[in-house]
């Protein structure tokens, strides 16, 4: 579990989509706070994006071929 806050983790593609985007939810401040390790790529509509890597959180940062920045 990543204890980095939000506003200092690095930027990801814009490309990167996972399903709590679309979960118009307030946070539970009880509750750890994680990343949703299911993630897809919009160029390639699935896990992996279009250098044949997995699309996650972690990995779809600036040094990859494919990354467009918001």
């Amino acid at each position: 579990m990543s204890t980095t806050p939000e506003s200092a983790r690095p930027p990801v593609c814009r490309r990167l989509r996972w399903k709590g985007m679309f979960i118009d939810a307030p946070r539970d401040p009880l509750m750890e706070q994680h990343n949703d390790p299911y993630c897809w790529c919009t160029h390639t509509m699935n896990c992996l994006g279009p250098d044949g890597k997995l699309a996650r959180t972690e990995d779809c940062q600036p040094d990859r071929p494919c990354y467009e920045r918001t």
